[in-house]
């Protein structure tokens, strides 16, 4: 606990280390609720640097709640590919449809409103409300945390055993209710430009005098590592047929998703997104699964003397999961007519909304030529 007057010296060292040190980013421009909540989202998972231009192209094509209610889902997701985890936009949009049905296009200024939309957690809701609508509440995300953690020398697992819940309450003990918006952006700043997981660049710290784990010499220690879900390897073989015209086929997202998928579900890998036919197979066994999927659900039972051209095989991985891809490429007369799938230009699928395997194995299969 800091007295009144070292809290108040902490305060002004941050914001004014904040004022002059931070990065000029475009979703620090403007107070817009909905700007500020579509960059907290992009943000989730995401570095800075790789989320600027999708929030720039977004805001271009859905400059308001509005327009991102209204638009089909799949230029929705076209607009987010590459950006992954694709539940993001998906309730994105869900919430953004909420706020014009329920909330008059304004996204809501109370905590309990803003916590019934959908993706939108304690720690999105605190973000948005502090910096759009000067609300008095505390940030708590991962360098949030670490920056408490070494402030106060908190050992273990910063989520385990109610230890989350109390740096909950040192982030509210510190808040600085005069301008909390710029105070949440100051702390997480600070943790994510100079209190950074690896080599915390201590000497420079605004707010060095004030840390523990400075003191007592164990800024590199706190907080421990979190031991990793084991990785789960996954080989899956990719199909890409491609007639005369240079037109491959894509399998259409699925109009339903799985609660609890399996490890190795395709839908789930590839986003649930439009996707060349995939399997999953076993060492060794890639051609000859594909063709048996090829023979017997693309081409109803019709037994094809097309070659299966190897290409270079493809590496992606998706959370906990390391994923081997094994794409073929297929020359054919005529692509297979089917409901669940569409013809499209390989050498252009810029307009779909794809996944980054999708990606991958698109960029594969035209070094072939």
């Amino acid at each position: 606990m800091l007295s009144r007057a070292a809290l108040s010296r902490f305060r002004k060292n941050l914001l004014g280390w904040f004022a002059e040190s931070q990065r000029d980013l475009p979703w620090r421009r403007t107070r817009d609720p909905y700007r500020i909540w579509l960059s907290e989202i992009m943000l989730q998972q995401t570095r800075v640097a790789a989320a600027i231009p999708y929030y720039q192209r977004f805001l271009e094509r859905f400059p308001s709640v509005e327009a991102l209610a209204r638009a089909p889902q799949e230029e929705v997701l076209r607009l987010w590919s590459g950006l992954g985890y694709y539940s993001r936009a998906r309730n994105l949009q869900k919430a953004a449809q909420e706020i014009v049905a329920k909330h008059n296009g304004a996204f809501p200024s109370e905590p309990a409103e803003a916590l019934a939309l959908p993706g939108i957690g304690a720690y999105t809701a605190a973000a948005i409300l502090s910096i759009a609508y000067q609300k008095k509440h505390a940030v708590l995300d991962g360098n949030v945390a670490r920056v408490l953690a070494r402030l106060n020398a908190v050992r273990g697992d910063l989520r385990a055993n109610g230890t989350w819940k109390d740096l909950q309450t040192s982030a509210d003990r510190l808040l600085d209710g005069k301008s909390p918006g710029d105070w949440n952006q100051a702390m997480m700043e600070l943790g994510a430009t100079l209190c950074t997981p690896r080599s915390p660049r201590c000497l420079l710290c605004p707010v060095g005098e004030f840390c523990d784990a400075r003191k007592q010499g164990l800024a590199d220690v706190i907080p421990v590592k979190r031991v990793k879900r084991s990785t789960v390897e996954i080989m899956l073989a990719a199909l890409v047929l491609v007639d005369a015209r240079g037109k491959t086929l894509l399998l259409a997202p699925p109009k339903t998703s799985r609660k609890s998928a399996a490890p190795d579900d395709v839908h789930s890998l590839v986003s649930r997104m439009w996707h060349f036919p995939t399997v999953a197979v076993q060492q060794g066994q890639a051609d000859a699964e594909l063709r048996k999927f090829m023979e017997e659900s693309l081409f109803r039972g019709r037994r094809l003397r097309a070659e299966l051209f190897p290409l270079k095989k493809v590496r992606h991985a998706v959370t906990y999961r390391s994923i081997t891809i094994f794409p073929f490429r297929v020359e054919v007369e005529n692509l297979p007519r089917l409901s669940s799938a569409k013809a499209f230009p390989l050498a252009d699928l810029s307009t779909l909304a794809i996944s980054n395997l999708t990606r991958k194995v698109a960029r594969s299969a035209l070094a072939l030529k």
